[in-house]
């Protein structure tokens, strides 16, 4: 029997169903949908469609179906471009909905198109990622990255339902699970010091048996976020506490190409990063560092750069962050373990210093 949580947002409240497996839900919703005269289609990548044929086939056999090459590469202008016309070419109206199966490129993809085909369709998220489960099939942030930058094209557009089935974690490779790892550490980080005691304790796995009650808890903590401030617009922490290691990652992410890193990966960097710079701002000790520097390892992350990039380049793209305010980067830093605070006019100085304790040069 699936557990729902409701994110409360009014009348654009949606559910999130959790159980091991969710096909006969999923079929039975799509079904729904059909029967009512609404249209369904399907957007997922290649390695969806391998490693989950039978679990696509039946939860969505029949319905038109969108497959992309998987990766960081995907989240393009032209590959926006191709799922509005397939959804033009399915002729989806305003009644339609979208189902986006994959990980967190797929979801953010799939989600940026239906807010903007016909100014807004409806979709569903069956996130098939650690990452996408904890993190960006839930709050309504969709978007695609611009050669200026991550994210920098996207829209709020909440789903209809989201169904994280954790079954589907069986065929994960263990480097995409480790760099789901990085979101579920920064919850704890940020906001959980029980979670960060459990990871402390011992390094949560594809295999360990609490999975689904942590991915629970950080969907629960993630809702409890975007319910309070969904659109970001709160003066000081709000939602911005989950961009937690994320101006840092993004900038690495940037400045290598969307291909070397996974995004868990550079977030990872990015979290070693900004403990540094909670240090230099006098808020955490180096013992507090050192901590997580210890749990992001030991959950097989990287807390440095494999090659060092210059601290220019990251500077840059750091400016041109979406997060930017006033022409100075916003940043979340550690007021202790388990505890995150929004700061805002933090000198280059600290920042710079941060990026060459972690590998930058």
């Amino acid at each position: 029997m699936a557990e729902i949580l409701t994110v409360q947002l009014g009348e654009r409240s949606y559910p999130i169903h959790f159980a091991t497996d969710l096909r006969k839900e999923v079929r039975a919703e799509l079904e729904a949908l059909r029967s009512s005269g609404r249209k369904v289609a399907v957007v997922t990548d290649s390695n969806v469609a391998t490693r989950q044929a039978q679990a696509l086939e039946e939860m969505a056999a029949g319905v038109p179906t969108l497959v992309l090459p998987p990766g960081e590469s995907t989240k393009s202008l032209e590959s926006f471009g191709r799922v509005l016309d397939f959804l033009a070419e399915q002729r989806l109206d305003r009644t339609s909905v979208l189902v986006a199966v994959g990980g967190g490129v797929i979801g953010d993809l799939a989600g940026f198109a239906a807010a903007a085909y016909l100014r807004g369709i409806g979709f569903c998220q069956i996130p098939t990622t650690l990452l996408a489960m904890v993190d960006s099939s839930v709050g309504g942030k969709t978007g695609i990255n611009l050669k200026a930058g991550k994210n920098l094209a996207g829209a709020f557009h909440q789903p209809r339902s989201v169904f994280i089935a954790t079954g589907l974690l069986v065929t994960l490779p263990a480097r995409e699970f480790a760099a789901g790892m990085a979101e579920v550490i920064k919850y704890g980080l940020l906001g959980d010091a029980g979670l960060l005691a459990r990871l402390e304790d011992s390094p949560l796995a594809q295999a360990s048996p609490d999975l689904p009650e942590v991915i629970h808890r950080c969907c629960a903590i993630k809702a409890r976020f975007v319910e309070s401030d969904e659109r970001e617009l709160a003066k000081e922490g709000g939602r911005a506490l989950l961009n937690l290691g994320h101006t840092f990652g993004h900038a690495i992410e940037q400045e290598t190409g969307y291909g070397r890193y996974l995004h868990g990966e550079a977030v990872a960097i990015g979290l070693a990063a900004a403990a540094r710079l909670s240090q230099r701002l006098g808020l955490i000790s180096g013992e507090e560092v050192r901590r997580v520097d210890k749990i992001l390892s030991a959950h097989a992350l990287p807390v440095r750069l494999a090659v060092a990039l210059p601290v220019a380049g990251l500077m840059s793209a750091m400016a041109r962050d979406k997060k930017v305010r006033a022409g100075l980067p916003r940043f979340v830093v550690l007021a202790r373990l388990g505890e995150a605070v929004t700061r805002d006019g933090v000198p280059p100085e600290p920042v710079e210093e941060a990026w060459r304790e972690v590998g930058a040069c």
